[in-house]
């Protein structure tokens, strides 16, 4: 392990300083060779796939089609159109004889624990090529044989492009490899877990190298007492059934008790269609990610804030109303990494976002939060220049 990290490092130095176009020549490639590929991803995907009961709520999480592999190889050309992160300015002064720079600069060696997803595997590499970073993976088992394949695909698109092979390193799935990583601070420079809230715990609790959480969702959507029914319920709808099994999608819907018996009536049985369990009054502070959902019933607004803040995880919130005050009150009170008015918290997404795809979805404060692009993997050094200074 520790001679893999050691290549890994070495891989990360010299990538800092490799430019931003043959940077970009790797997307391109891993891009083309990702459609080209096609068959051979999904069938390796298959056989993750066939290892999963039929019912288990992680399918849709895991399983990769034609349509979903052309998109991941899209937004890479995305990614590709960006300005480079390195080297910008950030800050310029001029202090008792010194000329100061504050410079973008990579992280050096990012960490990625995950489980399931295997977009996971092309977002954060590309992610990381693009800012200049080296990356060790860490995927699940669930989805190890389609992770491998991407993985090579990869690599051989960074031999293609120029580049050192060992910028991206996928690491077996025995759990001794995460427990070495997390002890790793003398090579690794940030982990970043994503997944269910045990192992963002798990990562926090025993992690030597610096975390950045993302990935759990328990996310609220508040139905105010002034508002358009109809269209609220589409917006619910979309929240919840769009894609259950992603952090974004709803858990828990609070709707005021003065339009509670209407727009329910409503809402109700169009969730029952489509197959969601709804409780009342229960399973708060939940992330199903499947199809269930907690319904309160709140007297006022600042009951719905009150109910937020002792729930939430801080990743996505939402209100629904036709109330402006009641609107900007919502956006300043509730503290999560994204807040929407009459909007479907389904947008919480690098990719909807702009930023081309996601290394994660970062539910603290420091040093990023929400959809965590290409600048977010970037941190600063100071420059300083003088004439032959000395301090007195």
């Amino acid at each position: 392990m520790e001679k893999i990290l050691e290549k890994v490092a070495e891989a990360g130095r010299i990538l800092a300083n490799e430019s931003v176009k043959k940077r970009n020549k790797f997307l391109g490639i891993l891009s083309r060779k990702l459609k080209k590929e096609v068959v051979q991803i999904l069938r390796a995907n298959e056989k993750d796939l066939s290892k999963l009961c039929a019912d288990d709520p992680m399918k849709d999480r895991l399983k990769l089609d034609s349509a979903r592999v052309f998109a991941i190889a899209d937004s890479l050309g995305e990614i590709a159109k960006m300005r480079d992160p390195l080297g910008r300015v950030l800050e310029n002064r001029h202090v008792d004889g010194l000329d100061l720079k504050k410079v973008s600069v990579p992280f050096g060696v990012v960490g990625v624990i995950y489980e399931s997803r295997p977009n996971v595997t092309v977002d954060v590499s590309a992610l990381c090529i693009k800012s200049g970073n080296c990356s060790v993976l860490r995927g699940g088992s669930e989805a190890y044989e389609t992770n491998k394949v991407l993985v090579s695909l990869i690599i051989s698109s960074l031999v293609d492009a120029g580049l050192p092979a060992d910028c991206v390193v996928l690491l077996g799935v025995e759990r001794s490899f995460v427990s070495k990583m997390l002890q790793a601070n003398k090579f690794i420079d940030v982990i970043i877990p994503r997944g269910g809230r045990g192992l963002i715990d798990m990562v926090r609790q025993n992690s030597l190298v610096p975390v950045i959480e993302t990935g759990a969702g328990v996310v609220h959507t508040y139905v105010d007492s002034q508002v358009d029914i109809n269209k609220a319920c589409d917006v619910v709808l979309n929240a919840k059934v769009s894609r259950p099994s992603v952090c974004n999608a709803l858990d828990c819907l609070i709707v005021h008790k003065k339009i509670a018996d209407k727009f329910l009536a409503k809402l109700l049985p169009m969730l029952e269609e489509r197959g969601v369990e709804v409780v009342f009054d229960k399973d708060f502070g939940c992330e199903f990610l499947s199809l269930k959902m907690a319904v309160k019933i709140v007297s006022c607004l600042d009951d719905a804030l009150a109910h937020i803040a002792k729930y939430s995880s801080k990743h996505s919130e939402a209100i629904l109303t036709s109330n402006k005050a009641h609107a900007r009150e919502f956006l300043k009170k509730v503290d999560s990494a994204a807040v929407y008015v009459n909007t479907s918290t389904r947008f919480t997404d690098g990719g909807m976002f702009g930023l081309g795809a996601e290394i994660g979805i970062s539910t603290q404060k420091l040093h990023a939060r929400g959809p965590m692009g290409i600048r977010e993997l970037t941190t600063y050094k100071w420059e300083i220049y003088s004439d032959y200074r000395v301090r007195g």
